[in-house]
């Protein structure tokens, strides 16, 4: 039996699992809406009121706006899958509004968020939503000026300092070439962001709202690109090329079980159980714990705690001759041409 199509056996099996926890639960879906934009508005009000008292409480009130401001992420994330609502209708609009507290165009990144579940550690087609990730020999091939870059990248500073800001207001004003529906996607969220920036200067001030808005961005920003990274970016993930790629095994040893204090867990929507999402993106994230603890072989999967996924920082290039990702200091060892053995 081939690989492709063991891989189609495994996926029916593991369908029939994941089955009963894909349906939508409206009372959930609008209660999570209820416990996450309220507060979040209510801290951007809150915000607003410290201007005139002290800007160091107005910085504090932004590490909790951010986690609701993650958890908004969330939900739009699961409307870009249609997993939130049963009504795609209803998807479509609470997706558009929920992306838009993001600065983000929600079919464009939804589109293109699709294209990364379809390929996620497939090394023959890596680029689609994906952490720029190259093998030990691409590296080792690659001209100097370019090595600079894919250095510059992978440095923690940039991917989750600089990468984030420019990601969010930057590179989501723009659009996919020749893909109408992404290119609307984009203009609907420039011009709707405009309005929302246009009545903020003329109520409360240009000044303010970029004083309350700049640092909720930076640090939701920041925190959201760690989440993904650390979702597929540990040492033991799983790579493969095309011809033996399998769906299942990418789902359940390519995507990591981010094991969070409860606060985090509850902040970033659920999704540290990322084996489970990915096996089956049609489960809304208020049922994706549910779903792995339903199962043993859900509760076999290697787990990440919080300290421990710092060392995943360190991770930049992918092994494929030994299935890991390696830092750059493996390169020594790379280039050191291996000794024949003595007689």
């Amino acid at each position: 039996m081939t690989v492709d199509t063991e891989s189609k056996a495994e996926l029916r099996v593991w369908r029939e699992i994941v089955a009963r926890f894909e349906a939508p639960s409206l009372p959930l879906s609008l209660r999570q809406i209820a416990n996450t934009i309220i507060p979040y508005l209510a801290l951007l009000c809150a915000m607003y009121f410290t201007l005139d008292i002290s800007y160091w409480i107005t910085l504090g009130l932004s590490i909790p706006a951010a986690g609701f401001l993650t958890r908004n992420f969330i939900i739009f994330h699961d409307c870009g899958h249609g997993s939130f609502f049963k009504s795609q209708k209803a998807n479509r609009i609470v997706g558009f509004l929920t992306a838009l507290l993001t600065f983000m165009p929600s079919y464009s990144w939804s589109h293109q968020h699709a294209a990364h579940h379809a390929n996620a550690g497939d090394l023959d087609h890596r680029g689609d939503g994906d952490i720029w990730t190259v093998t030990v020999a691409e590296y080792l091939a690659m001209p100097l000026w370019k090595r600079i870059c894919y250095r510059t990248y992978r440095n923690p500073f940039f991917l989750f300092g600089v990468a984030p800001v420019y990601l969010f207001f930057v590179h989501y004003r723009y659009w996919v070439s020749g893909n109408t529906r992404a290119r609307w996607s984009a203009i609907r969220t420039n011009v709707a962001l405009a309005g929302i920036v246009i009545t903020a200067a003329l109520t409360i001030g240009l000044e303010a709202y970029i004083m309350i808005q700049l640092p909720i961005m930076i640090i939701a920003g920041s925190a959201g690109v760690w989440l993904f990274y650390v979702q597929h970016q540990f040492e033991n993930t799983y790579w493969s090329r095309h011809d033996e790629w399998s769906y299942v095994r990418e789902a359940i040893d390519g995507s990591s079980f981010y094991r969070l204090p409860r606060l985090l867990q509850w902040f970033s929507g659920n999704i540290g159980f990322h084996h489970v999402h990915h096996l089956s993106p049609r489960i809304p994230n208020y049922n994706l714990q549910r779903c792995h603890e339903s199962h043993p072989m859900f509760q076999r999967v290697k787990h990440v705690t919080l300290w421990a996924s710092l060392k995943t920082a360190g991770y930049r290039l992918w092994d494929e001759e030994n299935k890991r990702l390696v830092g750059f200091n493996h390169l020594k060892v790379a280039r050191t041409p291996a000794v024949p053995p003595t007689v």
